[in-house]
């Protein structure tokens, strides 16, 4: 679509406005097929995305081949990235850990409101009040990341993580699809990961692959947001103290190390609820209450039965006793069995003749095959350590 106005100039203008409204990356790259599909194709079809089947329909596929199936009058693609790496980091021995995007407002909402402003201000400098467009925050059939890397934003790394040399890779991205002709970014160029394996050896679960790709299906962020079920048995040790997504992967890249800070943006700032939560502020979740706690961000994703499991998990992980009284609630008096399951577990874990007495109240009543198991494995697990003591005695 033909605009009066130069493209280098728009071009110019608009990344000074994405800019002001808290973008602090901003790039352009065109809508042509992505060279990197067939990688995309082959994680899908080894099942590698798990659960996550809305990435595997013919719709979203056809899609993520060809941008102009979203949108056909598309001639430019504006991808922009927010820093959310809030300030200041959960300090406190017993928090429970947030991955740092979700501990803010909803990234969703945000970003989607400021690109809607944005897209108005495009409006106003071309005239085009109809110009077609399409805006996605990790809502829709692109691959963001690929796009970032042709947008010049920087380069795709082992941990899967879009890295900038310059600011790290705690960003989120979002793009516009516009019906007008911007100035294409080069891609960036190197690939700066170099023989740096820090991120594939820090990982709890090993859920990183070799070709830049990862096992989500063992990733905690995957296991803790999107797994609507029981997490593997041989995967819950490893979540550690995370209730909601994994941030170590880039805790431990050298250039988030060096070039990471935290962002000044209030939209991205921990909300009172998940400044320095603790495990028992999700295990005691109320069934009807819990959204109105947790309205505003993206933990509403994860929905009560998630978070209350994983901070089941995560209470185990602890091996505290005072997590004995908030598991033994929950397993005795929890609607949901998965939940129960999981504390049953996480009582397991602890041990002692609390956490014992709780397993053998709920084995009388629960009525849950699968819960039920849990609980006589914990039983055995408690036993099998009582009889290891003994013989050590």
């Amino acid at each position: 679509m033909s605009v009066s106005v130069d493209p280098v100039e728009l071009t110019d203008r608009v990344k000074r406005e994405a800019r002001r409204l808290g973008f602090d990356l901003v790039g352009v790259t065109d809508p042509e097929p992505p060279p990197h599909l067939d990688v995309f194709e082959r994680w899908l079809e080894a099942g590698r995305h798990g659960e996550m089947d809305y990435l595997s329909t013919e719709r979203s596929l056809r899609r993520r081949a060809d941008p102009r199936r979203i949108l056909p009058e598309c001639e430019s693609i504006l991808v922009v990235g927010a820093n959310c790496l809030p300030g200041p980091a959960q300090n406190r021995d017993d928090s429970a850990r947030i991955a740092a995007y979700a501990r803010g407002e909803d990234y969703h909402a945000v970003l989607v409101e400021r690109l809607r402003r944005l897209v108005a201000f495009i409006q106003e400098q071309t005239g085009l009040k109809d110009l077609p467009h399409r805006i996605y925050t990790d809502t829709g059939p692109l691959l963001e990341r690929e796009l970032a890397q042709r947008a010049g934003l920087g380069w795709i790394g082992k941990n899967t993580c879009l890295i900038n040399p310059t600011r790290g890779s705690h960003f989120l991205l979002a793009e516009v699809m516009l019906a007008i002709r911007l100035v294409p970014d080069s891609p960036y160029p190197a690939d700066r990961c170099g023989s740096c394996t820090r991120c594939i050896a820090a990982c709890p679960t090993e859920c990183i692959l070799p070709n830049r790709t990862l096992d989500a299906t063992r990733c905690i962020s995957y296991l803790t947001i999107e797994l609507k079920g029981a997490i593997p048995a041989e995967l819950r040790s490893s979540m550690g103290d995370w209730v909601f997504g994994c941030d170590v992967c880039q805790e431990v890249c050298p250039w988030n190390v060096r070039f990471s800070r935290p962002t000044r943006d209030p939209a991205f700032q921990p909300t009172p609820a998940l400044a320095n939560p603790r495990p028992q502020d999700f295990l005691n979740l109320h069934p009807t209450g819990w959204r109105a706690r947790l309205r505003g961000t993206t933990l509403l994703r994860a929905k009560r039965t998630g978070l209350v499991r994983n901070a089941s998990v995560v209470a185990g992980n602890r091996a505290s006793q005072e997590m004995v009284q908030p598991l033994a609630a929950v397993l005795g008096g929890d609607p949901d069995p998965v939940v129960r399951a999981h504390a049953a577990w996480g009582l397991g874990r602890i041990g002692g003749s609390g956490a014992r007495k709780a397993l053998l109240e709920a084995q009388t009543s629960e009525q849950d095959p699968e819960a039920l198991i849990e609980i006589a494995t914990a039983l055995r697990a408690l036993e099998d350590a009582a009889n290891e003591r003994a013989r050590s005695a």
